[in-house]
Protein backbone atom coordinates (compact mmCIF):
# COMPACT_ATOMS: atom_id res chain seq x y z
CA UNK A 1 0.00 0.00 0.00
CA UNK A 2 2.79 2.68 0.77
CA UNK A 3 4.63 1.92 -2.73
CA UNK A 4 1.32 2.31 -4.21
CA UNK A 5 0.23 6.05 -2.25
CA UNK A 6 3.98 7.41 -3.38
CA UNK A 7 3.02 6.47 -6.44
CA UNK A 8 0.06 8.38 -7.13
CA UNK A 9 1.31 11.12 -5.29
CA UNK A 10 4.13 11.55 -7.41
CA UNK A 11 2.56 10.88 -10.39
CA UNK A 12 1.48 14.48 -11.12
CA UNK A 13 5.11 15.46 -11.42
CA UNK A 14 5.88 16.33 -15.64
CA UNK A 15 9.85 15.69 -15.22
CA UNK A 16 8.77 11.61 -15.33
CA UNK A 17 11.85 9.73 -15.99
CA UNK A 18 12.80 5.37 -15.91
CA UNK A 19 14.92 4.34 -13.50
CA UNK A 20 17.43 4.88 -15.49
CA UNK A 21 17.28 8.51 -15.21
CA UNK A 22 18.58 11.31 -12.95
CA UNK A 23 16.57 14.31 -14.43
CA UNK A 24 16.53 16.82 -11.34
CA UNK A 25 17.61 17.58 -7.88
CA UNK A 26 17.15 14.66 -5.82
CA UNK A 27 16.40 12.23 -8.75
CA UNK A 28 13.63 11.36 -10.60
CA UNK A 29 10.56 12.11 -7.82
CA UNK A 30 12.41 14.41 -6.14
CA UNK A 31 13.43 12.29 -3.17
CA UNK A 32 16.95 11.36 -3.21
CA UNK A 33 15.59 7.41 -4.33
CA UNK A 34 16.66 5.45 -7.71
CA UNK A 35 14.59 2.15 -8.80
CA UNK A 36 18.02 0.70 -10.26
CA UNK A 37 19.25 -2.37 -9.07
CA UNK A 38 22.29 -4.57 -8.84
CA UNK A 39 24.54 -2.12 -7.10
CA UNK A 40 27.94 -3.08 -6.35
CA UNK A 41 27.71 -4.64 -2.49
CA UNK A 42 31.53 -4.24 -2.41
CA UNK A 43 34.46 -2.02 -3.93
CA UNK A 44 38.07 -3.39 -4.45
CA UNK A 45 40.53 -1.34 -2.39
CA UNK A 46 40.72 1.09 -5.15
CA UNK A 47 37.07 2.12 -5.00
CA UNK A 48 34.34 1.77 -7.74
CA UNK A 49 35.57 1.43 -11.24
CA UNK A 50 36.21 4.90 -12.71
CA UNK A 51 34.94 5.92 -15.94
CA UNK A 52 35.91 8.97 -16.86
CA UNK A 53 36.79 12.22 -15.37
CA UNK A 54 35.77 15.96 -16.26
CA UNK A 55 37.75 19.09 -15.05
CA UNK A 56 35.42 21.42 -13.57
CA UNK A 57 35.45 24.62 -11.64
CA UNK A 58 33.89 26.78 -9.11
CA UNK A 59 30.32 25.55 -7.84
CA UNK A 60 28.09 23.07 -5.75
CA UNK A 61 25.78 22.88 -9.14
CA UNK A 62 24.17 19.20 -9.03
CA UNK A 63 24.27 16.65 -11.79
CA UNK A 64 21.07 15.84 -13.97
CA UNK A 65 21.38 12.70 -16.20
CA UNK A 66 18.97 11.77 -18.91
CA UNK A 67 18.99 10.27 -22.59
CA UNK A 68 22.89 9.32 -22.33
CA UNK A 69 23.88 12.90 -21.60
CA UNK A 70 24.89 14.49 -18.43
CA UNK A 71 24.23 18.57 -17.06
CA UNK A 72 25.72 20.74 -14.94
CA UNK A 73 27.09 24.05 -14.16
CA UNK A 74 30.54 25.25 -12.85
CA UNK A 75 32.28 28.31 -13.13
CA UNK A 76 35.63 29.32 -14.71
CA UNK A 77 37.35 32.36 -14.21
CA UNK A 78 34.85 35.31 -14.98
CA UNK A 79 32.22 33.12 -16.36
CA UNK A 80 29.49 30.48 -15.54
CA UNK A 81 28.76 27.94 -17.82
CA UNK A 82 26.28 25.36 -18.40
CA UNK A 83 27.61 21.93 -20.04
CA UNK A 84 26.57 18.99 -21.30
CA UNK A 85 28.89 15.42 -21.47
CA UNK A 86 28.53 12.26 -22.63
CA UNK A 87 27.75 10.02 -20.07
CA UNK A 88 29.37 7.28 -21.39
CA UNK A 89 32.69 8.86 -22.20
CA UNK A 90 32.97 12.00 -20.54
CA UNK A 91 33.05 13.87 -24.13
CA UNK A 92 31.71 17.91 -24.10
CA UNK A 93 29.33 18.20 -26.10
CA UNK A 94 28.45 21.61 -25.64
CA UNK A 95 29.18 24.47 -22.84
CA UNK A 96 27.37 27.81 -22.83
CA UNK A 97 28.02 30.95 -21.04
CA UNK A 98 25.04 31.91 -18.68
CA UNK A 99 26.94 34.96 -16.58
CA UNK A 100 29.84 36.30 -14.89
CA UNK A 101 31.00 33.87 -12.64
CA UNK A 102 29.26 35.35 -8.65
CA UNK A 103 31.16 34.90 -5.54
CA UNK A 104 30.82 34.95 -2.00
CA UNK A 105 32.07 33.66 1.72
CA UNK A 106 31.40 29.91 0.38
CA UNK A 107 33.04 30.06 -2.68
CA UNK A 108 32.58 31.07 -6.24
CA UNK A 109 29.87 29.26 -9.20
CA UNK A 110 26.39 28.34 -9.52
CA UNK A 111 24.55 25.75 -6.55
CA UNK A 112 21.13 24.89 -9.13
CA UNK A 113 20.93 21.29 -10.59
CA UNK A 114 19.95 21.64 -14.29
CA UNK A 115 16.24 20.12 -14.58
CA UNK A 116 15.58 18.30 -17.96
CA UNK A 117 12.25 18.02 -19.77
CA UNK A 118 12.11 16.08 -22.71
CA UNK A 119 14.22 18.50 -25.26
CA UNK A 120 14.85 21.64 -22.97
CA UNK A 121 17.11 21.63 -19.88
CA UNK A 122 16.55 24.87 -17.55
CA UNK A 123 19.77 25.90 -16.03
CA UNK A 124 19.45 28.78 -13.24
CA UNK A 125 22.19 30.68 -12.26
CA UNK A 126 23.70 31.85 -8.95
CA UNK A 127 22.84 35.67 -10.05
CA UNK A 128 19.15 34.90 -10.78
CA UNK A 129 19.72 34.15 -14.73
CA UNK A 130 17.22 31.57 -15.73
CA UNK A 131 17.91 29.67 -18.83
CA UNK A 132 15.87 26.89 -21.13
CA UNK A 133 18.28 25.46 -23.31
CA UNK A 134 17.85 22.62 -25.77
CA UNK A 135 19.64 19.32 -24.59
CA UNK A 136 20.92 18.33 -28.17
CA UNK A 137 22.64 21.46 -28.77
CA UNK A 138 22.47 24.00 -26.07
CA UNK A 139 20.84 26.59 -28.00
CA UNK A 140 18.69 29.21 -26.50
CA UNK A 141 14.78 28.99 -26.19
CA UNK A 142 14.17 31.39 -23.79
CA UNK A 143 15.79 33.21 -20.94
CA UNK A 144 14.49 35.27 -17.94
CA UNK A 145 16.74 37.84 -15.87
CA UNK A 146 14.47 37.03 -12.33
CA UNK A 147 15.91 39.61 -10.97
CA UNK A 148 15.34 42.09 -13.54
CA UNK A 149 12.06 41.11 -14.18
CA UNK A 150 10.39 40.34 -10.68
CA UNK A 151 12.94 41.98 -8.66
CA UNK A 152 14.08 38.60 -6.93
CA UNK A 153 16.53 39.16 -3.77
CA UNK A 154 19.91 37.08 -4.41
CA UNK A 155 20.21 35.08 -1.22
CA UNK A 156 23.41 35.88 0.57
CA UNK A 157 25.13 32.46 -0.46
CA UNK A 158 23.66 32.72 -4.21
CA UNK A 159 20.69 31.51 -5.83
CA UNK A 160 20.13 27.68 -5.24
CA UNK A 161 16.80 26.43 -5.88
CA UNK A 162 17.03 24.33 -9.05
CA UNK A 163 13.47 24.96 -11.22
CA UNK A 164 10.75 22.43 -11.16
CA UNK A 165 8.92 21.34 -13.77
CA UNK A 166 5.19 20.30 -13.00
CA UNK A 167 3.05 19.78 -16.51
CA UNK A 168 3.29 22.93 -18.73
CA UNK A 169 4.68 24.76 -15.77
CA UNK A 170 8.32 26.00 -14.28
CA UNK A 171 8.20 26.86 -11.05
CA UNK A 172 10.81 28.88 -8.98
CA UNK A 173 11.09 30.38 -5.42
CA UNK A 174 12.35 33.91 -6.67
CA UNK A 175 12.13 35.56 -3.17
CA UNK A 176 11.04 38.87 -5.32
CA UNK A 177 9.24 41.90 -5.19
CA UNK A 178 5.95 41.75 -2.88
CA UNK A 179 3.57 39.45 -4.71
CA UNK A 180 6.31 37.82 -6.79
CA UNK A 181 7.89 35.47 -4.16
CA UNK A 182 6.96 32.51 -5.72
CA UNK A 183 6.81 32.29 -9.53
CA UNK A 184 5.09 30.28 -12.10
CA UNK A 185 6.28 30.08 -15.97
CA UNK A 186 4.94 28.74 -19.02
CA UNK A 187 7.89 26.11 -19.66
CA UNK A 188 7.59 26.51 -23.37
CA UNK A 189 7.85 30.06 -23.58
CA UNK A 190 9.51 31.95 -20.27
CA UNK A 191 6.17 33.81 -19.99
CA UNK A 192 4.72 34.66 -16.40
CA UNK A 193 1.64 32.32 -15.57
CA UNK A 194 1.41 33.45 -11.89
CA UNK A 195 3.01 35.12 -8.96
CA UNK A 196 2.79 34.93 -5.09
CA UNK A 197 3.33 35.67 -1.62
CA UNK A 198 6.39 38.21 -0.57
CA UNK A 199 8.67 36.05 1.87
CA UNK A 200 12.35 36.08 1.22
CA UNK A 201 14.34 33.80 -0.98
CA UNK A 202 15.60 30.60 0.41
CA UNK A 203 17.77 28.16 -0.58
CA UNK A 204 15.41 24.82 -0.90
CA UNK A 205 13.60 23.33 -4.63
CA UNK A 206 9.86 23.40 -4.96
CA UNK A 207 8.29 20.01 -4.12
CA UNK A 208 4.76 18.84 -5.64
CA UNK A 209 3.29 16.19 -3.49
CA UNK A 210 -0.78 15.41 -3.58
CA UNK A 211 -3.00 14.55 -0.27
CA UNK A 212 -6.58 13.03 -0.38
CA UNK A 213 -6.62 14.70 -4.06
CA UNK A 214 -5.32 18.28 -3.35
CA UNK A 215 -2.22 18.64 -5.51
CA UNK A 216 0.21 21.17 -3.62
CA UNK A 217 3.14 23.01 -4.20
CA UNK A 218 5.82 23.31 -1.31
CA UNK A 219 8.03 26.38 -1.26
CA UNK A 220 10.75 26.08 1.57
CA UNK A 221 11.13 29.91 1.72
CA UNK A 222 13.72 32.05 3.79
CA UNK A 223 11.03 32.06 6.70
CA UNK A 224 7.94 29.83 5.92
CA UNK A 225 7.14 26.24 4.17
CA UNK A 226 4.42 27.12 1.61
CA UNK A 227 1.53 25.57 0.30
CA UNK A 228 0.39 26.65 -2.89
CA UNK A 229 -2.07 25.57 -5.72
CA UNK A 230 -0.62 25.00 -8.59
CA UNK A 231 -3.21 26.48 -10.95
CA UNK A 232 -2.86 29.86 -9.90
CA UNK A 233 -0.50 30.28 -7.10
CA UNK A 234 -3.22 30.65 -4.15
CA UNK A 235 -1.96 29.69 -0.42
CA UNK A 236 -3.35 26.21 1.08
CA UNK A 237 -1.72 26.69 3.83
CA UNK A 238 1.46 28.68 5.66
CA UNK A 239 3.60 27.00 8.79
CA UNK A 240 6.47 29.38 9.99
CA UNK A 241 9.93 27.91 9.86
CA UNK A 242 12.84 30.79 10.74
CA UNK A 243 16.20 29.54 10.76
CA UNK A 244 19.40 31.75 10.92
CA UNK A 245 20.67 33.46 7.91
CA UNK A 246 17.26 32.54 6.43
CA UNK A 247 19.10 29.33 5.58
CA UNK A 248 16.02 26.70 5.06
CA UNK A 249 18.06 24.86 2.30
CA UNK A 250 17.18 21.14 2.63
CA UNK A 251 14.61 20.24 0.60
CA UNK A 252 10.87 19.03 2.43
CA UNK A 253 10.29 15.18 2.10
CA UNK A 254 6.92 13.97 1.71
CA UNK A 255 6.06 11.14 3.96
CA UNK A 256 3.16 9.07 2.49
CA UNK A 257 0.04 9.70 2.52
CA UNK A 258 0.03 13.08 4.69
CA UNK A 259 3.51 14.30 6.30
CA UNK A 260 5.71 16.52 5.22
CA UNK A 261 8.94 16.49 7.28
CA UNK A 262 11.55 19.91 6.93
CA UNK A 263 14.67 20.16 8.95
CA UNK A 264 17.41 23.12 8.95
CA UNK A 265 20.60 23.53 10.65
CA UNK A 266 21.99 26.34 12.98
CA UNK A 267 20.11 24.39 15.99
CA UNK A 268 16.70 24.78 14.11
CA UNK A 269 16.18 21.30 14.08
CA UNK A 270 13.24 19.66 12.21
CA UNK A 271 9.44 19.11 12.49
CA UNK A 272 7.10 16.42 11.00
CA UNK A 273 3.91 18.20 9.97
CA UNK A 274 0.20 16.18 9.32
CA UNK A 275 -2.04 17.82 6.59
CA UNK A 276 -6.18 17.06 5.94
CA UNK A 277 -8.45 17.91 3.77
CA UNK A 278 -12.06 19.18 3.91
CA UNK A 279 -14.27 20.76 1.70
CA UNK A 280 -10.85 21.23 -0.52
CA UNK A 281 -9.51 22.92 2.17
CA UNK A 282 -5.90 21.90 3.37
CA UNK A 283 -5.03 22.05 6.99
CA UNK A 284 -2.05 21.03 8.75
CA UNK A 285 -0.27 20.98 12.20
CA UNK A 286 2.54 19.70 14.07
CA UNK A 287 3.31 16.14 15.21
CA UNK A 288 6.67 16.12 16.72
CA UNK A 289 9.29 19.11 16.73
CA UNK A 290 13.40 18.04 17.65
CA UNK A 291 17.21 19.10 17.08
CA UNK A 292 17.38 15.19 16.89
CA UNK A 293 17.91 15.93 12.71
CA UNK A 294 19.28 19.63 11.47
CA UNK A 295 19.99 19.37 7.69
CA UNK A 296 21.99 21.85 6.47
CA UNK A 297 22.34 22.01 2.92
CA UNK A 298 21.48 18.42 1.60
CA UNK A 299 17.91 16.29 2.59
CA UNK A 300 17.50 13.14 4.33
CA UNK A 301 16.13 10.39 2.19
CA UNK A 302 13.06 8.29 3.69
CA UNK A 303 13.24 4.57 3.76
CA UNK A 304 10.33 2.84 4.59
CA UNK A 305 9.17 4.30 8.18
CA UNK A 306 12.82 5.54 8.62
CA UNK A 307 14.71 8.76 7.67
CA UNK A 308 18.52 8.58 7.07
CA UNK A 309 20.37 12.06 6.71
CA UNK A 310 23.35 14.48 8.51
CA UNK A 311 22.57 15.81 11.59
CA UNK A 312 25.13 18.48 10.67
CA UNK A 313 28.23 16.71 10.69
CA UNK A 314 26.99 13.34 11.76
CA UNK A 315 24.88 10.65 9.79
CA UNK A 316 22.15 9.54 11.51
CA UNK A 317 18.58 7.48 11.16
CA UNK A 318 15.59 8.54 13.06
CA UNK A 319 12.21 7.01 13.10
CA UNK A 320 9.93 9.25 11.35
CA UNK A 321 6.44 8.63 13.24
CA UNK A 322 8.57 9.90 17.02
CA UNK A 323 11.84 11.69 15.45
CA UNK A 324 13.60 8.92 17.52
CA UNK A 325 17.11 8.46 17.01
CA UNK A 326 17.87 5.01 16.07
CA UNK A 327 21.89 5.45 15.36
CA UNK A 328 24.53 8.09 14.53
CA UNK A 329 27.93 7.66 12.64
CA UNK A 330 30.10 9.78 12.42
CA UNK A 331 33.20 10.69 9.80
CA UNK A 332 31.80 12.36 6.75
CA UNK A 333 31.62 15.59 8.81
CA UNK A 334 28.58 17.63 6.40
CA UNK A 335 27.56 15.10 3.82
CA UNK A 336 25.00 13.59 1.24
CA UNK A 337 23.23 10.27 0.81
CA UNK A 338 21.04 9.12 -2.00
CA UNK A 339 19.26 5.33 -2.01
CA UNK A 340 18.97 2.96 -4.37
CA UNK A 341 18.83 -1.09 -3.90
CA UNK A 342 18.49 -1.37 -0.27
CA UNK A 343 21.61 0.54 0.21
CA UNK A 344 22.52 4.50 0.59
CA UNK A 345 25.14 6.01 -1.31
CA UNK A 346 26.93 8.04 1.49
CA UNK A 347 29.39 11.12 0.35
CA UNK A 348 31.10 13.43 2.81
CA UNK A 349 32.40 16.84 2.49
CA UNK A 350 35.58 15.52 2.28
CA UNK A 351 35.30 13.66 -0.71
CA UNK A 352 34.70 9.96 0.79
CA UNK A 353 32.54 7.61 -0.29
CA UNK A 354 30.54 5.14 1.52
CA UNK A 355 27.85 2.36 0.66
CA UNK A 356 25.88 1.59 3.58
CA UNK A 357 22.86 -0.99 4.49
CA UNK A 358 19.78 0.91 5.03
CA UNK A 359 19.02 -0.66 8.06
CA UNK A 360 17.60 1.27 10.99
CA UNK A 361 18.88 -1.25 13.45
CA UNK A 362 22.23 -0.17 13.27
CA UNK A 363 24.96 1.41 10.63
CA UNK A 364 26.21 -1.39 8.47
CA UNK A 365 29.12 -0.12 6.33
CA UNK A 366 29.43 -2.34 2.87
CA UNK A 367 32.36 -0.21 1.61
CA UNK A 368 34.82 2.96 1.22
CA UNK A 369 36.58 4.73 -0.78
CA UNK A 370 38.29 8.23 -0.70
CA UNK A 371 37.45 9.31 -3.60
CA UNK A 372 38.53 13.16 -3.63
CA UNK A 373 40.21 15.54 -1.30
CA UNK A 374 38.54 18.70 -2.39
CA UNK A 375 35.33 19.94 -0.78
CA UNK A 376 32.59 17.72 -2.06
CA UNK A 377 29.09 19.75 -0.69
CA UNK A 378 27.06 18.52 -3.87
CA UNK A 379 24.67 15.72 -4.08
CA UNK A 380 25.88 12.47 -6.69
CA UNK A 381 23.62 11.63 -8.76
CA UNK A 382 22.60 7.74 -10.19
CA UNK A 383 21.45 7.44 -13.66
CA UNK A 384 22.40 4.00 -16.06
CA UNK A 385 24.46 2.39 -13.07
CA UNK A 386 27.14 5.23 -13.00
CA UNK A 387 27.14 7.27 -10.04
CA UNK A 388 28.01 11.15 -10.85
CA UNK A 389 29.92 12.93 -8.49
CA UNK A 390 31.88 16.35 -8.36
CA UNK A 391 33.88 18.02 -6.53
CA UNK A 392 34.70 22.13 -7.11
CA UNK A 393 38.13 20.40 -9.38
CA UNK A 394 36.14 17.80 -11.21
CA UNK A 395 33.41 16.01 -12.22
CA UNK A 396 34.03 11.55 -12.24
CA UNK A 397 31.49 8.73 -13.48
CA UNK A 398 31.93 5.49 -11.39
CA UNK A 399 30.78 2.09 -12.47
CA UNK A 400 28.61 0.73 -9.43
CA UNK A 401 26.72 -1.79 -11.32
CA UNK A 402 28.43 -4.84 -12.26
CA UNK A 403 27.30 -4.58 -16.29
Amino acid sequence: MRTLLIALSLATVAALATAAEWPQYRGPNQDGRSAETGLLTSWPATGPSVLWRYPLGDGYSGIAAAGGRVFTMFGSGRDELAVALDAATGDELWRVRTDFNRGDSQGAGPRSTPTLDGELVYVLGASGKLYALRTDDGSQVWRVDLVREFGARVPRWGVSTSPMVLRDLLLIDVGGRPGYSLVALDKKTGELRWNSETDKPGYSTPLAITVDGVEQILFFTGSSLVSVAPADGSVYWRHPWKTSYDVNAAMPVFVPPNKVFISTSYDKGATLLEMSVASGRVGVREIWRDRVMKNHFNSSVLVGEHLYGFDNGILKCIEVATGSELWAQRGFSKGSLLYADGRLVVLGERGLLASVKADPSGYREEARHQLFKAKTWTMPSLADGRLFVRSQKELVALALTAN
